[in-house]
């Protein structure tokens, strides 16, 4: 593509980008002035219960609570400028989401293959397939949510907690400076404050990662300084502990396997590979990769801590059926569509078997084009105020 042609339509993706955050906007706001009943099934979402609960109950969970309430003054007691907060960090995901890509391709600048690629990563959605699950998205699994506030503003916190790790860490084994533990370990803060979710992924893989690489004669000095990265994040997470699962909230945690995911689908397995078709696709053609690519490897291992958190985990009490414990695992399988475009991409110019290459890049190439179908159908319903257990 000429340089003219691709300013062209690096031109019109930006345009797609703001399209979309207006009608993030427009989701955004509709889910916020809905009643507080939950009977109501339009432009369904947990955002005016978010909102009351920190509005009207003054309980401070997450560190969204302090922009709500602010946005909410300013404001005029109205959620405007709420719903625009949310839009701006939807927007917000989509040019991490571009870093990341460009980081992972090794790539300076804003290009159309980047900015295209995380405008898709955005909208992709699970494989839907009636035979595993009816309803398009609680039968499965998704990295793509616009239904939780907290988990639409932890999500561009994560993304920037993995750019900046994957910098930090191509040279932490010889020096990691000052400035670099301390915006890590804040970023890493500030997205457990939002949802302490992302961290129950992020950390037991760290520390795996952390303990081979003291195997191979890394100094402790520096794996100690990148383990201690976390602990801030794990002091936050102590705090909401003990608001979200103290004595007197009646609230706990147990072992109940396959639980979350058996709710809604029909064939629960199935279910679960079609919520990862795309990045197992590129795996099934790209397997040696997990050996040559750290940084491949760690993507799938959150992932895989993520599905096994899911998998075993489950609230009791009065949250048993809300599958609280698969929002680690949702933000594990959106990283892990972005660590497999970036695989997907290589296809073309990998050297070896040619014909083999050009296979495996059209078949997982459709893949992905269906499950952004499906993401489009999906967003495009919402925005019509549909429930998001719609179905078919």
């Amino acid at each position: 593509m000429d340089n003219k042609r691709s300013k062209y339509v690096v031109f019109i993706l930006w345009i797609g980008v703001l399209i979309y955050g207006g009608l993030c906007l427009y989701l955004f706001y509709m889910q916020s002035i809905q009643p507080l009943d939950y009977d109501n099934r339009y432009f369904q979402s947990d955002l005016p219960y978010h909102i009351s609960m920190i509005i009207d109950d003054g309980w401070y969970y997450s560190f969204t609570a302090y922009p709500y309430q602010l946005f909410y003054w300013l404001g005029g007691h109205g959620t405007g400028l709420i719903a625009l907060f949310l839009a701006v960090a939807a927007v917000l995901c989509i040019l991490l989401t571009e870093r990341l890509l460009a980081l992972l391709l090794g790539r300076k600048r804003v290009d159309a293959l980047t900015l295209g690629g995380a405008l898709a990563l955005n909208l992709v959605m699970p494989f839907f397939w009636r035979y595993a699950g009816e309803y398009r998205y609680v039968s499965y699994q998704a990295g793509n949510i616009w239904h939780n506030s907290t988990y639409q503003c932890m999500k561009p916190a994560a993304l920037a907690v993995m750019i900046y790790y994957l910098k930090a860490e191509e040279g932490y084994r010889e020096r990691l400076t000052g400035r670099q533990w301390l915006v890590l370990a804040g970023l890493l803060a500030l997205c457990t404050g939002i949802k302490p979710s992302f961290l129950t992924v992020f950390a037991p893989v760290l520390a795996v990662k952390l303990l081979a690489d003291l195997c191979r004669k890394v100094p402790f000095k520096q794996v100690f300084l990148m383990g201690s990265t976390v602990l801030p994040a794990c002091g936050v997470m102590l705090w909401q502990n003990a608001v979200l699962f103290g004595a007197d909230t009646g609230q706990g945690f147990a072992l109940s396997p396959w639980y979350t995911f058996s709710l809604h689908a029909n064939r629960t397995k199935v279910a679960v590979l079609c919520s990862v078709a795309f990045p197992l696709a590129v795996l099934l053609f790209s397997g040696r990769e997990l050996l040559r690519d750290r940084r491949y490897r760690f993507a799938w291992g959150m992932t895989g801590v993520g599905f096994l958190e899911a998998l075993l985990l489950v609230e009791t009490g009065s949250r048993s059926r809300d599958g609280n414990f698969l929002w680690g695992y949702c933000m594990a399988l959106f990283l892990i569509y972005v660590f497999s475009l970036e695989k997907w991409l290589l296809f073309r110019k990998r050297e070896g078997n040619r014909l083999y290459c050009r296979i495996a890049f059209a078949v997982t190439g459709c893949v992905l084009a269906y499950q952004l179908f499906c993401g489009l159908v999906f967003f495009g319903r919402l925005l019509q105020g549909e429930t998001y257990f719609m179905i078919g």
